[in-house]
């Protein structure tokens, strides 16, 4: 059995030779940053121009390039990524002293000579833990206080504050780019167009928020540029490493998110419930047989409601695991939960004779079942003052 493959790498600052990190700012390398590229031109010109910095592949490829240029301009411009954010440093190329039989180069920040950088090939969950340290050290040095660590009751907070922990209350959907796509505007908007036709479908939706997210790919291939299968042999091989910007969806699924219990009694082979799934990959409940476990929980009185407001009837959880769509991947496909799957799973429960607990989305002014929990937006609100 072969050896898992390796995690990909990034050119990242490793560490500062700077030990006064109270007097580290934003305009220098700091650990944690992801040199995507540089620039050879000097001077305080940070334009916005990204065709004239060059692509970094690797740590000593970038050595290498920085040797060349060290004898012909007194600044450079580094492009370097913080979190799902560029920013352009000048900076000074200096050799390395950590290398003495073999010459390398590296960075210092251009105003103070003791700041230099220490590069490495790191991965990009590496990358992320040093950036977050460098942000507390930026961000503490510029507020000028400590901050220390306090103890909280999480269990007692989530058990009195989240009742229904199945229920998260926030969901979301991350949108990748298409191949050969670099502008994060037609992501956006493939993102609100996905979000716009299933709330014109009748999914009950409330929009929160959205955000860029920052995704590695990586490819790897053979010595003719071929994408190698993953049981391939690793010799003569090369992996290429891509970041690319996301948009991840906020939205709230109903206006909250109603338990049910759908209990069966002897004799019973159905649940009594048919499901389908919609053009945007969400569950929704078609058509509910009288009498049935699922008569019994509610679900034909929602159903009625739902169809005389064009709604539909959603169901977000299925035994506490979300069966919303998760990922719309960079060929356009929807990563959904398989609707066989719940129907297989709904089968070997009521084998079984075991209770089955749905998650249902409410719309507005819905009618709630009595129902042992329901967890919603309205709940978490601060309390009234009293009058």
């Amino acid at each position: 059995m072969g050896c898992a493959a390796a995690a990909p790498t990034l050119v990242c600052v490793k560490r500062v030779k700077q030990d006064e990190a109270e007097e580290w700012d934003e305009t220098m390398p700091l650990p944690g940053d992801i040199i995507e590229g540089f620039a050879e031109k000097d001077g305080d010109d940070d334009d916005d121009d990204d065709a004239s910095f060059v692509a970094v592949k690797g740590r000593s490829e970038l050595s290498s390039q920085l040797g060349k240029m060290v004898q012909k301009v007194e600044t450079i411009w580094v492009k370097v990524r913080r979190g799902d954010r560029t920013h352009k440093l000048r900076v000074r190329v200096v050799a390395d002293k950590s290398y003495i039989l073999h010459k390398k180069y590296t960075i210092r920040a251009a105003r103070d000579d003791r700041h230099i950088a220490v590069l490495g090939d790191l991965t990009l969950e590496k990358c992320t833990t040093l950036q977050e340290m460098s942000r507390r050290i930026v961000n503490v040095a510029f507020r000028g206080f400590n901050r220390k660590e306090v103890k909280y009751d999480w269990k007692r907070k989530v058990d009195t504050y989240l009742p229904d922990q199945a229920s998260t209350v926030v969901a979301s959907i991350l949108f990748m780019p298409f191949q050969g796509e670099y502008y994060i505007e037609a992501t956006i908007s493939r993102c609100m167009a996905w979000f716009s036709a299933a709330v014109s479908s009748g999914v009950p939706l409330v929009f929160v928020n959205i955000q860029t997210e920052q995704i590695v790919i990586s490819e790897k291939t053979n010595q003719n540029g071929k994408e190698i299968s993953r049981g391939g042999k690793q010799q003569n091989t090369s992996t290429s490493v891509e970041l690319v910007q996301g948009i991840r969806l906020w939205f709230l699924p109903g206006v909250e998110q109603v338990l049910l219990e759908m209990i069966p009694e002897p004799g019973e082979t159905r649940f009594g419930l048919d499901i389908k799934r919609t053009d945007e990959g969400f569950i929704c409940v078609g058509e509910v047989t009288k009498g049935s476990a699922a008569d019994r929980a509610g679900l034909q009185q929602l159903l009625d409601e739902a169809n005389l407001t064009k709604h539909l009837l959603v169901i977000s959880r299925l035994e506490g695991k979300s069966v919303m769509p998760s990922t719309v991947g960079s060929a356009g496909f929807i990563h959904c939960c398989d609707h066989d799957e719940i129907k297989d799973a709904l089968a070997s429960a009521i084998e079984g004779l075991d209770i089955i607990q749905l998650h249902i989305m409410a719309r507005p002014n819905q009618t709630r079942p009595e129902t042992p929990q329901a967890i919603a937006p309205e709940t978490l609100r601060p309390p009234k003052p009293p009058l």
